[in-house]
């Protein structure tokens, strides 16, 4: 079941025996790539300007120093190359951290990520032990080329596991797990988020379970199931609730793909209300996987029906009132919860 974590974003540093450092998003990230390149020399890295530049967000930056050219490569502005380029390497027995600049531009690789390296253990019994990674998701007015949540494309996909933390202990936890996994993984990493957190990360080693989800939040009369930024929006939404009367469970995912089902309908049975809150657009959204999932195992234990919070079907635009109308916001998910409360 989920991992309860009632003092999110900050961890108790009680339960480490390890020194815990405050850690920005980026840094956390940063710092799980440095030291699995440390613990073992199969893992590179390789993308866009991640060398000398350190990469567009500055994720990288130190690691080429560090690492040298070999194990921290500058890749031509070819999403394609870079990934099939990870995907052979990894079959010769290393294991690759592939950089998309932004993620808005790994559908350039979609059918090397969905026709081959998802697929190569069916067909051939190997496993394509590579990470893709890079920031997604607006608020920063990206325009619609540099903004988008893409977790929908490739869920429907077996034989992917897709990550997306949303505090910097689960960051470095995740990355590093997803380093060491012996299937593709896909880490999206929201670029909000980047600078804008901060909570204690251990310096020292540690995985955060891919597949496991995290209570952020305990309640009793609804829950919101959420990932990414909109963990933020649905506790300050949460905290107003409280002031009515309404304590509201949130389940940070953290992995997408697979579902942890079990954290998902214990929550169900403890509140019998719920609500799905995503950035991504509405239709074919990850919101409706859930919704059905919950409704085929859980139906009895449903007070009210399930509603979704997203941002609508459009592109996500890049004027800053627009961006702002279209993303979910706390008012939005305030309102609904409300109405849920009382139905």
């Amino acid at each position: 079941m989920g991992e309860s974590c009632p003092d999110f974003p900050k961890y108790r540093a009680e339960k480490y025996e390890v020194l815990m450092a405050q850690l920005t998003f980026v840094e956390a990230i940063r710092q799980g790539l440095w030291e699995e390149m440390e613990r073992d020399p199969n893992v590179f890295l390789l993308g866009e300007d991640i060398g000398t530049y350190g990469g567009a967000f500055k994720v990288t930056e130190g690691l080429f120093d560090r690492f040298g050219e070999e194990r921290v490569i500058d890749t031509p502005i070819a999403e394609g190359a870079i990934v099939g380029t990870a995907i052979g390497a990894s079959l010769m027995g290393l294991r690759p951290v592939a950089e998309m600049q932004f993620i808005d531009f790994i559908s350039n690789a979609f059918d090397l990520i969905t026709s081959f390296a998802a697929k190569y253990r069916y067909r051939a019994g190997a496993s394509v032990p590579i990470v893709v990674r890079g920031p997604c998701g607006g608020g920063v007015h990206g325009g619609p080329f540099h903004s988008q949540n893409v977790e929908a494309y490739f869920v429907h996909t077996p034989g992917l596991k897709v990550v997306e933390p949303s505090s910097a202990y689960d960051a470095k936890g995740l990355i590093k797990a997803a380093i060491r996994d012996d299937d593709p993984v896909l880490f999206f990493e929201h670029k909000y988020l980047y600078r804008r957190i901060k909570d204690e990360v251990p310096d020292g080693d540690y995985i955060v379970p891919i597949g496991k989800a995290a209570i952020r939040r305990e309640g009793a009369d609804l829950t919101i199931v959420t990932y990414g930024w909109m963990v933020y929006k649905s506790l300050e939404a949460a905290e107003q609730l409280r002031e009515e009367g309404i304590e509201a469970e949130i389940i940070d995912l953290r992995t997408l793909l697979p579902l942890d089902d079990e954290a998902l309908f214990n929550s169900v049975k403890k509140t019998g209300k719920v609500m799905i809150v995503h950035e991504a657009t509405r239709t074919g959204g990850l919101a409706g996987e859930i919704a059905i999932r919950i409704t085929e195992s859980v139906f009895d234990e449903l007070d009210g029906p399930i509603i979704r919070i997203t941002a609508p079907d459009t592109p996500v635009p890049y004027s800053p009132p627009l961006e702002e109308a279209f993303l979910p916001q706390v008012g939005q998910i305030v309102s609904a919860a409300r109405w849920l409360s009382k139905y």
